[in-house]
């Protein structure tokens, strides 16, 4: 029999119900629930993909505990960062893991298709880690991790919301399951050009689940689609060990961003 969901009551998590956990070796500090949505590598690839300088503006749309945003402010010293999460308990854990990491990062609880007054201004940057499981399916038994990777609201309501929050020339970089790069290319606006993608494969020759998605407003370049990223050395596992290629391990453990992989669209 499957649980019933779990919710987490308003404002915050119980800091018996947290992790503290390592990224970018130690760089960043993350507290995550430890029944709940947690960051993996995900949003680890999504900031080495915004390709933000000091001084510039990012919105990290669904933040959750702000792991993307963080990333990026670690990798890039002096980016204005915000964030927006639809759940509070995130939000409140963004704002902590900001704060214990020394990284200046507006959070902001609210709904992208109702975009919160305070957040509706330009940015250089945005981001976006959205939900990309069906609806349909088995729930996960608690609630807010069901809510952080199913989709509820589609993806085409996430371009729209990063289009009219970027300024002309920002960029978007959203990373997602494959399945869902027709509808979000589809849902790109006239002013949101030059898409490239970034396919994330596990091993050389292998399908991507994964894709990253850059498009610029008011960009004029054609569709590209790059050669992939690979993530893992070797044809299959072996052992109980990382088999991280040196270019995701320079990513996900060095702050490395993946400007090499997006060659000229900087």
């Amino acid at each position: 029999m499957t649980d019933a969901p779990q919710d987490v009551p308003d404002g915050a998590f119980a800091d018996d119900a947290l992790t503290d956990d390592k990224f970018l070796m130690g760089r960043l500090r993350l507290l995550q629930p430890i029944r709940g949505y947690r960051a993996a590598t995900d949003p680890v690839l999504l900031a080495a993909a915004c390709l933000a300088v000091a001084g510039q503006a990012v919105l990290d749309l669904g933040c959750g505990v702000g792991a993307a945003a963080l990333c990026l402010g670690v990798r890039v010293p002096g980016v204005a960062l915000a964030g927006l999460e639809v759940q509070e308990p995130y939000a409140d854990l963004a704002r902590r893991n900001a704060a214990r990491n020394g990284v200046a990062m507006e959070v902001v609880t609210g709904d992208l298709t109702d975009m919160p007054r305070i957040l509706r201004r330009d940015f250089d940057h945005v981001i976006a880690n959205p939900p990309y499981y069906a609806p349909g399916g088995t729930p996960s038994p608690i609630a807010e991790r069901d809510r952080a990777l199913r989709v509820d609201t589609p993806i085409a309501a996430w371009v729209a919301a990063a289009g009219a929050r970027l300024r002309p020339g920002g960029w978007l970089t959203m990373i997602f399951a494959t399945p869902c790069l027709p509808e979000a290319l589809a849902a790109l606006p006239p002013k949101l050009g030059g898409a490239v993608v970034l396919p994330l494969e596990p091993r050389r020759g292998r399908e991507a689940p994964r894709v990253i998605l850059r498009a610029r407003k008011g960009g004029r370049a054609p569709f590209r689609l790059l050669p992939p990223f690979t993530l893992h050395d070797g044809a299959a596992h072996d052992g109980d060990r990382e088999s991280y290629t040196p270019a995701a391990l320079a990513v996900l453990r060095e702050a490395a961003d993946l400007s090499a992989a997006f060659g000229r669209d900087r």
